[in-house]
């Protein structure tokens, strides 16, 4: 449970970015989690990590969006 623990820790974290390199390594690290937690809701259907396996693609949409920048 010590990866459910690091992903609500770094869902209260405050998300402020300022380099590229900041956001490309939050984006790495938040798609870990995020898939780390994918593999322990396949093995205990536990809604709460889907709901929180939804609140961090949420994060990593809004980085990735910042990344990507402007058309």
């Amino acid at each position: 449970m010590d990866i459910i623990s690091n992903a609500l820790e770094f869902e209260q974290r405050k998300q402020t970015f300022k380099t590229t390199s900041e956001r490309i390594e939050a984006s790495r690290e938040v798609k870990d989690l995020i898939l780390s937690l994918n593999k322990i809701y396949k093995k205990e259907k536990d809604p709460e990590i889907m709901d929180l396996m939804k609140r961090l693609t949420v994060i990593k949409q809004k980085i990735e969006k910042r990344l990507k920048g402007r058309p």
